[in-house]
Formats: structure tokens, C-alpha cells, sequence
């Protein structure tokens, strides 16, 4: 016998959307063309997200898997397998979603608690396929429900803690639970509410203080915090001023501070009482009527000369039975200096500072507000010079100058002047610098500086101090008498000049062979110089240059000149004299021979 698939089918009934708790049935169909017609077995195989879930041998083409109460746990992809004869075909994937999720179920750890402690829940969709969110809600009266949520990728309950607060009496919880079907979200219904009882551990601290909330400064205030508790163990009280702790009891019902009260004393006050996680607060306000101003320190002068008398007066303002003390400023510690309103001292430059007066009533201590006092020593007359080096300046370079006054209290004001302008003000302790860049080759205004700073004898004026102007060597050349060709033994004047540059002028020359030679070297106030080279021989041959410098420090090279030593007018004589008488004797012996020859 021969058959062949010719497909395999599978369907859901009643449809692919079944609610929870409803029959379902995969329904899996061979369709098979047979040559005759024989019996054959068929295995069919149904498949859940690719998981075994049913099996069976039949002799029919159909079979079906029966599930009598769908849950969400069996939403997925089906598909249907079947076998015959070594033959096997697989059906196409269906999605089978069971809408509606179970209800969950919520128990709680315990059903009374005190404040401060935690609840704790756990919440289960005992039929349902992680992965699954939970959410949790507590629930109070009057109020917006607290929610936490939690993802669980691999169990289907959940555990989470509420913390119970302040306030809370009679608290509800419930729970429900989500999950996603094709990138959908289903939830499912609220689960049971648990209701939990709150206790207090203990009450509402209360908060006093004696002799009443408005008070002097001076007065002594006390202050009484209490509670009532349901045990006494691990209860703390603590008194609190702008998050400052000023007192704190443990394991007691009654905390008590008194302190002598001041201005900065006003304000709000807290009370706390905390045992395990539950706080619970009292908040009081205190205002402290001021008992005097703060006091004011009054200086006949801020600002004043050495050896000057200067008087110090400290007084309050409409209020005068006091204890003073004047003091002056220091970052080691105030140094005390008289106890009195007023105080009269002859002043040196040690003495500026800040200073400052205390006033003392019923053991109330206000200090007033620092007064400077400057104390000013002259300045003594600046001195002016450049900056290191002497009173020169090269042509096109800038000139530093320094003015310094060795005494005087700063801060001192130094003025720069370049004849009778002023150029610069500069402002500094001890000394200034002046930068000119403006340097002109016949400028002859001299330079001066001031200083001064605010003590009454004004202004000290240096010395004028008068700069010279260096003009750098331009354009050095060297000539020569002869010129060119110089006989042997001969004299040659060699001249080095420049066309400018400030005297003294340092004058070399030389003669440049395999290697140079310095011939002559003269400094001169001059802007040439001669010299005389006597007799002349070949070796002086070669190539000639002059180099000219002064305190520019710039040497200035010229153009060189060649010159060449050649044999004087008597050498010449010698050498024709010593080659013209022998052809003269040899024409006068060929002429005898050829004359005697023809007699």
C-alpha cells in the first residue's frame, strides 16, 4: 500500500481566545490520500512553546487534546506532529491565549504592628508561568495608596516590606498581579484586602519652656520635653535647635535643658522621641526680647601718622551701665588691651589692625563690629635706576626702569615721569617697574619717579636719572690705497669706516686665507680708522674685511676686498736684465759667425 500527507492541521475550539476557566480543546487533523483503502496508525504529538503537553497512537486522522479548565499557564504556541508508516509531517503554529488571570492570593506577616515597624507581604498567582510583575498597595484612610511593584523573572509570588509610619492606625493592603502576552499586558483582579492594626509605642512628645515661650536675654529659659511609653526600653529623647543637638536622654520619659538666654537663642526648637524605626516630633518657638544693642566702637581717626595720638570710644546706644573692654583683632586669639569705654594711645605702624569692644550686662557679652585703624610711616625719597645694568639703552631695545622707596607703609603710588610727563602710576608696596618702548636716537629728556602713601608729608621725588642712547653699528666698509695690485715691499693704507654708531667704536681687521687672522684691532671715538701695512710681501696676498662693534654688542661685518702683491718696478729691471744680455750675446756670436763665415 502507498500514502502520502497531504497536510496536517491544527486548531483550537471553541476559538484562539479563551477566557480562564473555560474548556478547551487542540484539535490535530491528518489529511492523507491512500492507493487502497487500509488501516494505519497515526501517532500524534501535540507541542506547547516547543514543550511535549500530549500523545497518542490512533487508526483515525484526527485526535484531540482536552483541557477540561483553561488557565493563563496554558497560553502559548501549539503545533501537532504527526507520524506513519516512517512517514512524519508537523502541523503550522497556533497561538492560544487564555485570557484573565487567576486572582492572587495576600497574606501578611503579622496583623498588628507598632509604629516603626515593617509589614511584611507576600502575594502568589499560584497558577501562573513566571515571568510575572506584582504590585502592592497600602491603603489609608484620607490618603493616596503607597505602591511598590517588583518583576519576578522566575517564581510566581512575591515578597515586599511596608515600613509603618508615624500616624498610621488601621492600614489595608492588597496586591494584583500583570504579566505580557505578545507584547500585550494583562492584569489580573485585586486580590483580598488584609487589614493590619497599628499600635503606638508611644504617644506625641510634649514640649515646654519656663518661664514662658517670651523671654529676656539673660534670662535663664528651661526647657521640658516628656512622653509616655508602652516600654521603656530603647527610647531616646532628643532636643534639637536648627539640626543641632543641645541635649538627649536614653531610656528615660523626661529630658531637661536650661541654658542663659541670648538673642541668637530665638527660634525654633524640636523635640524628637525615637525608639526602633518610630520618630515622632514636638516643634516650639522661642522669642528672646534683646536686653541691650550691641555696642559701637568709635576711632577719633582710621587712618593717621606715626606717633599720633589716637582715642578709641565704645558706647550703646541709649544704655550706659555696662562693663567695657576694648580689644584688637588677632588670629591667635583677641588681645585684650584696657577695661574701659575709652582708651587713648600713641600709635606706631605696629599698631594697625582691627579693633574691637565688648560689652558685658548680667552676663550678657556683645561685641561690636571692627573698626581699621591704619598707621602710616613715610616713604622715604624713591631711588630710580635700570633694571640691571647701567643708564644706557640700545636704540630700538625697550628701557626698564625700577623705582623703589626703602620705607614708607604701603600700600605706596609710585608716578613715572619722562621729562615733565607723566607716564605711568603704579600702585604697590615697595617698589614699581616702568617698561618705555618709545626710545628716540636724540631724546634727551631725563627720567624721574615720585612716591607717595597717606601719610601727611607727601611726596618724596627721586633723582632725575638721564639715559644714554647707543646707536648700534650700520654699514662697516674697509678700502685700501693702492688698491687691487700692491707692489712688492710697498706701503698699503687700509681705512675701516661706519656709516653710524655711537663712539667708542672697537675697529678690526682681517685677512682671510686657509683660516682668519686678526691684523688690527683699535678702539676709537671715531667713526673711521687708518692702518698702515709696510712692505708688502706675497704672503700678505688674499682677501681683506673689517669688523666694527660698540656697546650694542652687534658686530658689523664689511665687504671684503682682494689684494694682490706684485713684483715691484726694480725686480723687473733685474730679471730683464738677466734675460736680455745672454739672447743679446747669442745674436752678436750668431751675427760674428755668419760674417766671418762669408769673408
Amino acid at each position: 500500500p502507498v500514502f502520502t500527507f497531504n497536510a496536517v492541521e491544527i486548531k483550537v475550539q471553541p476559538s484562539v481566545k479563551v477566557k480562564n476557566g473555560a474548556p478547551m480543546s487542540i484539535v490535530c487533523h491528518a489529511d492523507i490520500s491512500k492507493s487502497t483503502d487500509f488501516q494505519l496508525k497515526h501517532n500524534f504529538t501535540v507541542f506547547k512553546d516547543g514543550k511535549l503537553v500530549f500523545m497518542t497512537v490512533s487508526d483515525k486522522g484526527d485526535a484531540q487534546y482536552e483541557i477540561p479548565m483553561a488557565r493563563s499557564s496554558d497560553t502559548g504556541d501549539y503545533e501537532c506532529t504527526v507520524e506513519a508508516g516512517r512517514k512524519k509531517k508537523s502541523s503550522n503554529s497556533l497561538h492560544v491565549w487564555v485570557t484573565g488571570m487567576t486572582k492572587p492570593i495576600l497574606t501578611a506577616e503579622k496583623k498588628e504592628v507598632l509604629e516603626g515597624d515593617v509589614v511584611k507581604l507576600r502575594c502568589e498567582l499560584p497558577e501562573e508561568v513566571p515571568p510575572l510583575y506584582f504590585f502592592f498597595r497600602k491603603i489609608k484612610m484620607n490618603s493616596t495608596p503607597k505602591e511598590k511593584h517588583v518583576f519576578e523573572p522566575y517564581r510566581n509570588f512575591s515578597v515586599v516590606e511596608f515600613s509603618v509610619e508615624e500616624g498610621d492606625n488601621i492600614l489595608q493592603f492588597d496586591c494584583f498581579g500583570r504579566r505580557t502576552v505578545k507584547l500585550e499586558f494583562e492584569n489580573s483582579e485585586h486580590s483580598n484586602k488584609t487589614l493590619v492594626t497599628v499600635r503606638e509605642p508611644f504617644i506625641k512628645p510634649t514640649l515646654s519652656a519656663k518661664p514662658s515661650n517670651n523671654i529676656t536675654e539673660g534670662d535663664r529659659i528651661q526647657f521640658e520635653c516628656s512622653t509616655v511609653v508602652a516600654r521603656m526600653r530603647d527610647i531616646e529623647i532628643i532636643l534639637q535647635k536648627n539640626k543641632t543637638i543641645l541635649n538627649s536622654v536614653r531610656d528615660e520619659k523626661i529630658l531637661k535643658y536650661s541654658a542663659v538666654a541670648t538673642l541668637e537663642d530665638s527660634g525654633e526648637y524640636l523635640c524628637k522621641v525615637e525608639q526602633g524605626r518610630a520618630s515622632k516630633t514636638t516643634k516650639l518657638n522661642i522669642d528672646v526680647s534683646e536686653l541691650f544693642p550691641k555696642p559701637i566702637l568709635a576711632a577719633s581717626m582710621n587712618k593717621l601718622d606715626e606717633n599720633k595720638e589716637l582715642t578709641l570710644s565704645c558706647s550703646i546706644s541709649g544704655f550706659r551701665k555696662a562693663n567695657f573692654s576694648i580689644l584688637r583683632k588677632n588670629s591667635n586669639g583677641d588681645i585684650w588691651l584696657k577695661n574701659s569705654r575709652n582708651l587713648t594711645m600713641r600709635v606706631n605702624v605696629n599698631d594697625t589692625g582691627s579693633y574691637i569692644c565688648k560689652a558685658e550686662v548680667k552676663g550678657i557679652v556683645k561685641e561690636s563690629k571692627p573698626v581699621r585703624i591704619n598707621v602710616y610711616a613715610p616713604v622715604s625719597k624713591p631711588t630710580l635706576s635700570v633694571i640691571g645694568g647701567l643708564p644706557e639703552v640700545v636704540l630700538g631695545k625697550p628701557l626698564r626702569l625700577i623705582c623703589r622707596s626703602v620705607t614708607g607703609t604701603p600700600p605706596i603710588t609710585f608716578t613715572f615721569y619722562k621729562g615733565n610727563e607723566v607716564k605711568k602710576i603704579v600702585i604697590n608696596d615697595t617698589y614699581a617697574t616702568f617698561l618705555d618702548e618709545n626710545i628716540r636716537q636724540n631724546d634727551k629728556r631725563g627720567y624721574k619717579c615720585d612716591a607717595r602713601n597717606n601719610h601727611s608729608s607727601g611726596v618724596k621725588t627721586s633723582n632725575v636719572l638721564n639715559i644714554t642712547v647707543i646707536v648700534p653699528i650700520r654699514n662697516a666698509s674697509l678700502g685700501s690705497i693702492p688698491y687691487g695690485e700692491v707692489e712688492h715691499g710697498s706701503e698699503t693704507a687700509f681705512l675701516c669706516s661706519v656709516k653710524e654708531g655711537s663712539w667708542p667704536i672697537l675697529f678690526r681687521i682681517f685677512r682671510k686665507t686657509d683660516h682668519e687672522v686678526l691684523l688690527f684691532e683699535k678702539s676709537e671715538n671715531a667713526d673711521r680708522v687708518m692702518w698702515r701695512k709696510e712692505a708688502m710681501n706675497r704672503q700678505d696676498t688674499g682677501t681683506y674685511y673689517c669688523m666694527a662693534s660698540n656697546r650694542a654688542n652687534v658686530d658689523v661685518k664689511s665687504h671684503p676686498i682682494t689684494i694682490s702683491v706684485i713684483l715691484a718696478s726694480w725686480q723687473k729691471g733685474v730679471i730683464a736684465a738677466f734675460v736680455l744680455i745672454p739672447i743679446a750675446g747669442a745674436v752678436g756670436g750668431l751675427w760674428w759667425f755668419l760674417w766671418k763665415k762669408k769673408k
